[in-house]
């Protein structure tokens, strides 16, 4: 049974680089040819792809009786995303972040995290509470892709040269500029593809990962925050490195945003609706891992607010923020003894020295940009 688990997770590994490399390229492709941004795709389509295996993993929870597993999994695909896979796709080159992203989409994000926080204080996630939150999703969605076109149309009095622009294109005889038919038909065989190499790399992995880990006697809830968090949130890891390496930037940020919007208000909005009872939310998971998801949501506003940029050590301090995490919640699940050290430490030394930093920096950076702002209006033109 290890061994067969084992080969689940190498095969699931090699589906998830294949299908990441597809869909990015397909994505970046449909995005030129219909006229909108890579981020709109990274928001919108990529997004909704990579949280496919979320989505699945997160109905079979709940209609098998494991509500932790579903919580856990949301919640820790979330923080997943953006301590572990930004900050891993920082580290390998700065990530430039939109003034749209910042101003609307990551404000959304971090509404729907605290949303979620206040619906769970009862409790439970209702049928109410899950068609609030896919609502809401369902208006973000609608709203970025009509802002993208808007962006997108040409002014007034631009139609007319562009024209005769085209025209005068097409006397030339160059018929090379003229796109063929059949790329739009092949960046939508690569998505699909993509997302069909995803969402069975992530069922074949978390199948593995999931048998292994139960077999040592860890908490649904632990597996899901762990495990299935991670093993699920690898089309976005993937996906971002991937849409890094080519340069398609837009993509990594958009997805990582996107994914966690729609993660909250569809793949766990969506069940909740489906269930006639609601998804049960532990004490546990309210009272610290739903706490640290909002944190970590609204973390991410002063970093990129700062610059419009994630730099590399930034991303460092997100993954190192994610290796502590991942340590408490071991160290809870196995009860172990250095627990009460290792909480002490983090509450009384490293929590407080990262905050210093974080402000340290912020004001750094907010200064610098005052002080740039100011030597540009007092340059004479």
């Amino acid at each position: 049974m290890g061994l067969l688990d084992v080969g689940r997770i190498i095969a699931g590994l090699l589906l998830l680089v294949v299908g990441g490399e597809l869909l990015v390229r397909g994505a970046s492709v449909l995005a030129r040819r219909v006229g909108i941004s890579s981020l709109v795709v990274g928001l919108t389509v990529v997004s909704a792809a990579t949280s496919a295996p979320e989505l699945a993993i997160t109905i079979g929870a709940v209609w098998q009786g494991e509500p932790g597993l579903a919580v856990g999994n949301v919640v820790g695909s979330n923080i997943v995303n953006i301590l572990l896979i930004l900050g891993l796709s920082a580290l390998i080159l700065p990530l430039v972040v939109t003034r749209g992203l910042v101003r609307f989409d990551i404000p959304v994000m971090v509404a729907l995290s605290a949303g979620l926080l206040v619906m769970a204080l009862d409790g439970v996630i209702s049928a109410v509470d899950g068609l609030i939150l896919l609502s809401v999703v369902v208006a973000h969605t609608v709203w970025t892709i009509i802002a993208s076109r808007r962006k997108a149309r040409p002014p007034v009095g631009a139609t007319e040269s562009a024209a005769v622009s085209s025209a005068s294109d097409t006397d030339t005889g160059d018929e090379d500029e003229k796109p063929p038919a059949i790329s739009t038909f092949r960046s939508l065989l690569l998505i699909v593809v993509g997302i069909a190499l995803l969402v069975g790399g992530a069922t074949l992995l978390v199948d593995g990962a999931v048998n292994i880990a139960t077999g040592l006697g860890i908490s649904s809830l632990v597996v899901g925050l762990t495990v299935v968090a991670i093993g699920t949130s690898l089309p976005e890891l993937v996906t971002s490195i991937t849409a890094v390496r080519r340069g398609e930037r837009d993509i990594a940020v958009g997805n990582i945003v996107g994914s966690n919007i729609f993660n909250i208000g569809v793949v766990l909005g969506l069940p909740a609706m489906i269930s006639l009872d609601g998804i049960p939310v532990s004490s546990a998971a309210i009272a610290f891992d739903l706490p640290v998801m909002l944190a970590t949501a609204a973390a991410l506003l002063p970093v990129v607010f700062t610059g419009f940029i994630v730099a590399r050590w930034e991303g460092a301090v997100f993954l190192g923020l994610y290796l502590a995490y991942t340590g408490y919640l071991v160290l809870a699940a196995t009860e172990h003894d250095a627990l009460e050290g290792f909480t002490t430490a983090m509450a009384g030394f490293v929590l407080p020295l990262l905050i210093v930093t974080l402000i340290a920096f912020t004001s750094y950076e907010i200064g610098l940009r005052k002080g740039r702002r100011d030597l540009t209006r007092a340059t004479p033109s």
